[in-house]
């Protein structure tokens, strides 16, 4: 390349390099019908390189994000994830990797699936682990294909065709058995724990698994899980563990102790892999002695000093997914449990649970919280008292983010009315957990008006939620070509909603 004195009022020949060009329309494509072609050739952003980092940087920094401040976010462990884990994950070793290279080029990539699969069977309390599952929903849906398999083994298939579930159950929970052609039944709870007495009543020889949390989504221990697990076991039904609150339990009690016979864990909110976005997940599958014939294939064993792929499982429900498992996340949350150890697992649980009980008696002096005192690793407060002044959960939720701190859940569980679940996980110190508790009594004891426009400091402000759930924008769309022209004082009107 050669270079040349640019005039001072020209752009810098990097800016000029990075324009590009719009191309003609594509020649036609056979068998392409017309009213399916091109008429013009794609107008592309013509944006310098300059133009698109600021534009990039200025949208991280835009963001709220675990690396600045607490993330509260009830039933998802947002927590920290450690650098050095990204570090290891990025080196070449383990980066580079392709899912179909040769055995024998992979062996230290299989001998980390098999001991990861093994850790976890044991944090579990199961007798054997998967961890090809791409998510935690991907792991419940292929949990609930092994229970298939199970009950068409029984030959009780086309009888048991109920999934039942608690009321405070993750929406994934029946949508998953939707997809895996079962039909889902609502058990409600007592005091935010499964009523038993219910339970019993609705099991019968239609009913195929109970889904079941522990601790809940309310942040309770479902201290009567043994009478559960005996009453599904008793009626020839088999119970599933929904492994999202598994944080609170780590290396104290397991969900094979509790009679469990297969769970699903996510690795992103209990084991310290990245979460959220949209991004990389894992789903890993742990299932008792009953059900591990069932997991998918391929299956990591050893044989002597060397690791291969065994698909030599007949029971199995088969492949779920390209490759096998997310390789990254394996290695991150391999990291965080060589970095802890079995005592430090346990108090991974202890630290969630003390960090869960003191902010929740802290904020319990401003909203009402409808369940026993104690709670686990995260706990539910009642916005209801905030209508007497006018005011929503959701203002609440807006008003926070105003404080530089993201907002926890909001409407769920569906059991408590204008409901706010706050999980602050193991890794936030007692100065994090008042800083937030502060920003939530500042937020609490603003004027309506406030909290109605909040927020007010951040790029993008109150979003009209129902247009935007009417009229989604879903694509990049060259805005010239539908940008209304100025108004007379050269202000720019609304644009027009784009059409359903």
């Amino acid at each position: 390349m050669s270079f040349r004195q640019a005039r001072w009022d020209e752009p810098p020949i990097w800016e000029l390099a990075s324009v590009p060009e719009s191309p003609a329309a594509p020649p036609p494509v056979p068998g392409v019908p017309e009213r399916l072609r091109r008429k013009r050739g794609v107008r592309w952003p013509e944006l310098s390189e300059l133009e698109v980092v600021r534009h990039y940087t200025r949208l991280s920094q835009m963001n709220f994000g675990i690396d600045t401040s607490i993330y509260p976010l009830g039933s998802c462990t947002m927590k920290y994830n450690p650098k050095v884990s990204e570090l290891l994950a990025r080196r070449p070793g383990a980066a580079a990797l392709h899912p179909y290279q040769p055995e024998a080029t992979a062996q230290g990539a299989m001998e980390l699936i098999w001991r990861l699969e093994r850790a976890l069977a044991k944090i579990t309390g199961m007798a054997e682990a998967s961890l090809q599952p791409a998510a935690g929903a991907h792991g419940e849906y292929a949990a609930l294909l092994m229970v298939r398999r199970h009950l068409a083994e029984r030959g009780e298939l086309e009888r048991r065709t109920e999934v039942l579930l608690p009321d405070t159950a993750h929406g994934t929970n029946p949508a998953s058995a939707q997809m895996a052609g079962f039909t889902a039944r609502e058990i409600p709870s007592t005091n935010g724990c499964v009523d038993l007495a219910q339970l019993r009543a609705a099991l019968s020889d239609r009913t195929a698994c109970f889904m079941l949390t522990n601790p809940n989504t309310a942040g309770l221990f479902e201290s009567e899980i043994l009478e559960i697990a005996e009453a599904v076991h008793s009626a020839g039904a088999l119970l599933y563990y929904d492994g999202a609150n598994l944080n609170a339990i780590l290396g104290i009690t397991s969900p094979g102790r509790m009679g469990f016979d297969v769970a699903h864990l996510n690795l992103h909110k209990t084991f310290a892999t990245p979460h959220g976005g949209g991004g990389p997940g894992a789903g890993v599958l742990a299932a008792s002695e009953r059900l591990a014939p069932y997991l998918p294939i391929p299956r990591v064993v050893r044989r002597g000093r060397k690791y291969r792929w065994e698909y030599d499982r007949p029971k199995s429900i088969g492949k779920i997914k390209t490759g096998y498992g997310n390789f990254g996340l394996d290695l991150r949350a391999y990291a965080f449990l060589l970095a802890h150890g079995e005592e430090g697992l346990r108090h991974v649980a202890r630290r969630a649970v003390l960090n869960s009980n003191y902010l929740a008696h802290r904020l319990s002096a401003e909203l009402d919280r409808p369940f026993r005192p104690l709670v686990k690793h995260e706990f539910v407060l009642s916005g209801a008292r905030l209508r007497e002044r006018g005011v929503r959960t959701l203002d609440l939720a807006k008003r926070l983010l105003d404080e530089g701190v993201h907002a926890p859940t909001v409407y769920f569980p569906t059991i408590v009315e204008e409901s706010l679940m706050i999980e602050p996980p193991e890794t936030e110190s007692r100065r994090e957990l008042d800083r937030f508790a502060e920003a939530f009594e500042r937020a609490i004891r603003d004027t309506p008006e406030a909290l109605h426009r909040a927020p007010q400091n951040l790029a993008v402000l109150r979003v009209d939620e129902v247009r935007a759930a009417r009229y989604p924008r879903l694509s990049w769309k060259d805005l010239r070509e539908t940008a209304p022209p100025p108004a007379p004082d050269g202000s720019m009107p609304p644009s027009p909603p784009p059409k359903p």
